[in-house]
């Protein structure tokens, strides 16, 4: 493992000590992982948080075979070390990267594959918002839903870490964004990240409103978290021909479903999770992102939106945010 900077021999990170609520997130010691060939040693600057990872700490997502079971899919931070074999990355270099578990950590082990640059003129907090969020709306509304400039699209969830980069790769790629959000403040906010309707789900029916904006034809692509009952709604909202991404179930379970609009308006409904793809199908998405979106974020036209964050020692008080679903854009912890 060279490297040009003394490594310790164990490094901080946060466990799941047992199934359950923020507090069950414990700070602990750990050896240093160990690089295969292809990897890269991170000294992780910032984490992104995610729904995933509250999902692991409740005992509901665990992680694939072989991955850490420390919780944290997204870092960044410096090479401070490399496998053999490393083509891209030398010691020094800033980068974030996407991977399948040990983010919550002073170090992560990455495959080169799944890490990028920090585009210039980011900070590594903000770089640390961007895999996770970035690779899971690209595959979805881009590479799964082939989402077409001019195309409307409705995303659920607006404001949350997958509805705010939704928005704006949307509007970069000259859709016609409509959002659901929860509140007065966050349809304000929606609508300054680009969203051309917000729709305010406690106030107004989102199928109606989809309609009304869209002179009743309603959305070719839906981006959707929630499920549950939504899972019917979103059939009557969608266009003919319409794309439906799920990429979450906060609402659980469907109880009952008419599947009659599923068949007379030919849709497609999908769904698909980001964590336990390959290496390989993840550096595919890596290398398209490299060159379809990073230079907008250079460019300054993305930015990713970043609501608060917390030390690595306060993870608990980062759940908690997470789960009271007040934030708008991003959960970060640093390190």
């Amino acid at each position: 493992m060279p490297s040009h900077l003394r490594l310790p021999d164990t490094m901080k990170v946060i466990e799941i000590s047992q199934p359950g609520e923020p507090n069950v997130l414990a700070l602990a010691q750990r050896p240093l992982p160990t690089l295969a060939a292809g990897e890269i040693l991170v000294k992780v600057a910032a984490a992104g948080v995610n729904r995933p990872d509250v999902m692991q700490r409740r005992g509901h997502y665990p992680p694939p075979p072989g991955a850490s079971d420390i919780p944290g899919l997204e870092v960044a931070g410096v090479v401070a070390a490399v496998g053999s074999n490393v083509q891209k990355y030398q010691p020094g270099d800033q980068v974030c990267a996407l991977v399948a578990g040990g983010g919550y950590a002073e170090y992560c082990q990455v495959d080169e594959r799944n890490a990028l640059p920090v585009p210039h003129g980011l900070s590594l907090v903000e770089a640390a918002a961007i895999p996770e969020t970035f690779f899971t709306v690209w595959v979805n509304v881009f590479q799964r839903a082939h989402l077409q400039a001019g195309e409307t699209v409705l995303i659920h969830g607006g404001t949350s870490g997958i509805g705010t980069v939704a928005t704006m790769l949307a509007k970069a790629f000259h859709a016609y964004v409509i959002t659901t959000v929860g509140s007065e403040e966050k349809r304000q906010a929606s609508l300054a990240l680009g969203a051309d309707v917000a729709i305010n789900y406690h106030i107004e029916d989102f199928v109606e409103q989809a309609k009304l904006a869209t002179n009743g034809k309603g959305a070719d692509v839906i981006v959707d978290l929630i499920a549950g009952e939504y899972v019917e709604k979103n059939y009557k909202a969608a266009a003919m021909d319409g794309r439906i991404v799920q990429i979450g179930t906060q609402n659980g379970v469907v109880k009952e479903l008419n599947l009659m609009p599923l068949l007379l308006k030919r849709l497609t409904h999908s769904g698909s999770t980001l964590r336990a793809r390959s290496v390989e199908d993840k550096a595919q998405i890596a290398d398209d992102l490299a060159m379809k979106v990073w230079p907008l974020l250079e460019r300054g036209v993305l930015k990713p939106q970043i609501f608060k964050t917390f030390p690595l020692e306060q993870a608990s008080q980062a759940h908690a945010l997470m789960e009271s679903s007040a934030h708008i854009g991003k959960i970060v912890l640093t390190i």
